[in-house]
């Protein structure tokens, strides 16, 4: 039986950062296609009819220990429908939606909250990482 084993969302934005040439951040991209949280955290980034109902900036939060994090971000990303407007999150009150965010950001990896904060504030601090070449590498994620 053979094991695939799941790269946090961070190690793998990681490996695009480190990559010199385009193509080979394109390659890495695509490898990791089956991963959602990946491409739900890119979408949320950079697709322009996402728009977050979460207030902007830093919420304060207690960030989970980088080597002993109780989850992951692939566990979680299936609720970021909550914190999208026009979503099911629309319906819960403010406190409870922000709440919701700030459980998963306390317990995922640290490096991953980060880039759930970016997501939210349309900015990850990835280098290379651009709109155009998410689109390239997932052609049909972002929604022109």
């Amino acid at each position: 039986m053979v094991y695939k084993i799941t790269l946090n969302v961070f190690e793998i934005l990681d490996k695009v950062a480190k990559a010199e040439a385009r193509a080979d951040k394109i390659k890495i991209l695509q490898e990791h296609r089956e991963n959602w949280a990946l491409k739900d955290v890119l979408r949320g980034t950079f697709d322009d009819s996402v728009q977050w109902n979460l207030p902007g900036g830093k919420p304060p939060f207690e960030p989970a220990a980088a080597e002993s994090h109780p989850s992951h971000l692939i566990r979680h990303n299936k609720k970021f429908s909550y914190f999208v407007k026009g979503g099911p999150g629309d319906k819960l009150p403010a406190f409870k939606r922000e709440k919701i965010f700030i459980d998963i950001i306390e317990t995922i990896h640290p490096r991953d909250a980060e880039l759930m904060l970016g997501m939210i504030n349309k900015k990850l601090d990835v280098k290379g990482l651009t709109k155009k070449l998410v689109e390239e590498a997932y052609p049909g994620l972002i929604r022109k």
